[in-house]
């Protein structure tokens, strides 16, 4: 025995044991670390099937993914989002100018309410309004949708009939996502510039023309390109999570319950932590 050893047996150090609470919470932290990761593996994992796909659909003639699938995906989730994502972006809007002309008037400044205006819906909250409201609008009907598929065993009848879900299933779902999501950014921009514009000229009292020439003169084309980049990303998280926890479910109606939950809440997240992480980005590299 070594020294060491030795020391350690005389003091009785080896017979320490944590606290219950420390060793519960070193448990419950290295379960959530562990189901993050999961989480995460299986998304990637997702992700890489599906670029797969896309890249044979390129490359091979005999290899197509399903129009008539996307069209009806894309129908769902962007056609019949357009009306909640333009209402939300619509008060935004007007609660933007509503709040930001007293103190700027307090300055003799209230014009530049739509300077502030263009930048903040262009660059930040045009793409993360239409992004949330479309993860309760649709990413939570994907998740339903794919889990009820799953416990109704309708999933391994494609498998069995060698038809690959993520091809017929996925795509569709994914390249939907994004690419409606992208279209209700736009929609969402111009709903929110709109609704300040009616706002800040007949109850704010700022001339028609001066509000055009301050947005115009502030708002620049990296500020709308970088809020489509976002929404690109946002609209692909939206999708794969959702994919994800709805082909991952189990446990009968309650497991499509909670895939459904969890697709909301994990998206919201993730949206917003891919949010400061491109504004970081963009600031890093002057993109202002």
């Amino acid at each position: 025995m070594s020294q060491l050893q030795r020391t350690i047996a005389k003091t009785g150090l080896h017979k320490l044991r944590p606290a219950g609470a420390v060793r519960r919470f070193v448990e419950g932290a290295g379960d959530v670390v562990l189901d993050v990761l999961d989480r995460v593996g299986a998304a990637v994992l997702l992700l890489r099937e599906v670029l797969k796909w896309i890249w044979r659909s390129m490359t091979r003639p005999k290899v197509r993914i399903g129009r008539p699938a996307i069209i009806s995906q894309l129908v769902r989730v962007g056609v019949r989002s357009v009306f909640i994502v333009s209402l939300v972006s619509g008060c935004v809007g007007l609660i933007l100018v509503l709040q930001m002309a007293p103190p700027l008037d307090n300055f003799g400044s209230k014009e530049l309410s739509a300077n502030i205006l263009g930048v903040a819906i262009l660059r930040e909250l045009g793409p993360l309004i239409a992004a949330i409201v479309l993860t309760g609008f649709a990413g939570a009907a994907i998740a339903a949708e794919l889990g009820t598929m799953v416990v109704g065993e309708e999933i391994e009848a494609l498998e069995a009939q060698a038809l690959n879900p993520v091809r017929f299933l996925v795509i569709p779902r994914v390249l939907a996502t994004i690419a409606g999501l992208a279209v209700l950014s736009v929609i969402s921009n111009l709903t929110a510039i709109a609704a300040g514009y009616a706002v800040g000229v007949t109850v704010v009292g700022i001339p028609g023309q001066t509000f055009i020439d301050n947005l115009l003169q502030q708002a620049k084309t990296v500020d709308f390109v970088t809020g489509m980049v976002k929404s690109l990303v946002f609209g692909l998280l939206i999708g794969l999570i959702a994919c994800t926890n709805g082909l991952r479910v189990s446990g009968g109606a309650a497991g499509v319950g909670k895939a459904t939950t969890e697709t909301v809440v994990q998206s919201i997240v993730c949206i917003v932590i891919a949010d400061l992480i491109f504004t970081v980005l963009f600031f890093a590299l002057n993109l202002n």
